[in-house]
């Protein structure tokens, strides 16, 4: 019988049962590793290391939760925090020469793909952080405005104001693919 996340939180805080913390992790572990891979720009490594960090802190923290949000809601907070931790440590490093030799082995179609997501990524770049994530938490991961930010620790009305601005800047940056695919 799968019990909802409050009956499992309930279990793990009150008779220290880790089956059903295992049960929430199993239940949120890929969307999280998913949500994790976007804001740590693809790198699976380090989305599974701050998944496994997020989770390991969720545990520690479980009886301080007060249930005034989802538990899926708190664990991506902690974990936007401990990825928002790690990138003001760490800069970031691309290895363009490696991306270089992965595009020339590409075929027409797929370098068209690869052309596409390319763009998608340059224009995601130009958005700010906070535009960025607000886009990631709203449009890719299907938060409510309000949850993204509860996650982001802002106002509503700034979520939204990332979200429209955000919109708006990629569709003018990717209206030549938008006019390539309704001719093509």
């Amino acid at each position: 019988m799968d019990l909802n996340d409050e009956d499992l939180i309930r279990r793990v805080v009150e008779d220290g049962d880790q089956r059903a913390y295992a049960q929430l992790v199993r239940r949120y572990q890929s969307q999280l590793r998913f949500s994790l891979r976007q804001l740590c720009d693809g790198d699976q490594a380090l989305a599974d290391d701050m998944a496994q960090e997020a989770f390991i802190k969720a545990y520690k923290a479980l009886p301080a939760f007060r249930g005034d949000a989802r538990f899926s809601t708190w664990l991506y907070r902690i974990a936007y925090n401990l990825v928002m931790s790690y990138k003001r440590k760490n800069a970031p490093v691309v290895d363009q020469d490696a991306v270089d030799r992965a595009q020339a082995e590409e075929s027409v179609e797929e370098a068209q793909q690869l052309g596409m997501a390319r763009d998608l990524n340059s224009a995601m770049s130009t958005l700010s952080d906070a535009q960025r994530q607000a886009v990631h938490l709203c449009m890719q991961r299907g938060f409510s405005h309000e949850e993204a930010a509860s996650i982001m620790k802002l106002p509503l009305g700034t979520v939204k104001s990332h979200v429209n601005r955000a919109r708006a800047k990629l569709q003018t940056m990717l209206q030549a693919w938008r006019e390539e695919v309704v001719s093509g």
